[in-house]
């Protein structure tokens, strides 16, 4: 089963450790998505993703074992097209990241090896500081 990591799980050493019988397959773009937030964590909105006509994130994609998968579903409570799945937040869209969380997600792209108009994008996103 494929899973498309497109939040802090971008990062590979992370990816690592949290699912170490998992490799990673490849990055590419979900098309028709973006990242946005909404929620609430103990460091301000989470990430997730929404439907949008034109949007894309960029993702990394992981052949993910069935004991790794429950290991993921703990911490989250390529080539071409392919079928994958991914966490979205069951949970009003809205609300500002922290500024921890957002470095955190560029940081993992960054990792990643995602463009660097990309990164840079993430790291202009409005956050709240002090978290």
């Amino acid at each position: 089963m494929l899973y498309a990591a497109y939040g802090s799980n971008l990062d590979p050493t992370q990816m690592a450790d949290r699912c170490p019988h998992s490799p990673q397959r490849g990055t590419g773009w979900a098309v028709g998505w973006r990242i946005t937030f909404g929620g609430e964590g103990w460091d301000g909105a989470l990430p997730t993703l929404a439907e949008e006509a034109g949007g894309q994130v960029f993702v990394a994609l992981y052949e993910v074992t069935a004991g790794d998968e429950d290991a993921l579903d703990q911490w989250e409570s390529a080539d071409g097209e392919a079928t994958a799945w991914v966490y979205v937040l069951n949970d009003f869209e809205g609300g500002i990241p922290s500024a921890r969380t957002i470095g955190i997600l560029a940081d993992a792209a960054e990792a990643a090896g995602a463009p660097t108009d990309y990164v840079a994008e993430l790291r202009s996103r409005p956050c709240v500081s002090g978290w």
